[in-house]
């Protein structure tokens, strides 16, 4: 848990009036169950750095401790204010622990709290390059013909081959998009503050948008294969 300092938001305990760092989960006076604060996020609520590259075992860890702490059978004959508040903290707990064991929705988390995230679908669009946005097009069009093939009476061979081949590039292209990620996460996670730290941060946004289209199309080949 980390120690409270004058720029740490407070939350006061409800139980004895007391101040405590928002990533707290007891109170330092009475040790009374907080309700759970407005301020803070899923890193700090596990005592997790903001880092992309968490160990798998260090969350897990952090998560079966948190959850003996918080399992609302503890509770069960506390006041109803500490009952709830043991339910709101094991949900949230649940939550963080679903998002961050992800790396995708961990990413996606991240951006969403240093304020990089899209807040909508033609948002995203916008921030595509228009590069791959050309790539979606000739797709798109590619599928058009395979599937007048197909209800052509084209043979299935025929057909299946161009899909295949029309995967390959994109295929290609998911396969960088992944190391690219990968590069940039290690480089966010090895800077501090700053402004090198924000221009990471845009850089994984744009990758992390270019990547949910190269899944999609991936994804809409894959029907075909299979419709």
């Amino acid at each position: 848990m980390t120690s409270q300092t004058s720029s740490t938001p407070l939350q006061v305990c409800r139980d004895c009036g007391g101040g405590a760092p928002a990533d707290a989960h007891f109170c330092p006076q009475c040790t009374k169950i907080l309700v759970l604060s407005r301020h803070g996020d899923y890193f700090s609520f596990m005592g997790l750095a903001r880092r992309l590259n968490l160990e798998a075992a260090e969350l897990e860890q952090k998560f079966r401790a948190l959850s003996r702490q918080f399992h609302p059978d503890y509770f069960y004959n506390a006041s109803p204010a500490q009952r709830r508040a043991s339910l709101e903290r094991s949900s949230y707990l649940n939550d963080a622990y679903r998002t961050l064991r992800n790396p995708a929705s961990r990413l996606e988390y991240l951006l969403k709290i240093e304020g990089l995230a899209p807040k909508t679908a033609q948002e995203a669009s916008r921030q595509v390059p228009p590069a791959l946005l050309e790539e979606v097009f000739a797709l798109n069009e590619e599928l058009d013909e395979i599937r007048d093939l197909r209800t052509g009476g084209a043979p299935e061979a025929e057909w299946k081959a161009r899909l295949e081949r029309a995967r390959q590039p994109i295929e290609k292209k998911r396969a960088e998009h992944e190391a690219q990620l990968q590069e940039l996460a290690a480089r966010f996670d090895a800077v501090g503050a700053g402004e090198e730290r924000r221009a990471i941060l845009e850089a994984l946004r744009d990758r992390f948008l270019e990547r949910n289209y190269i899944t999609n199309l991936l994804a809409g080949i894959e029907r075909e294969l299979n419709s």
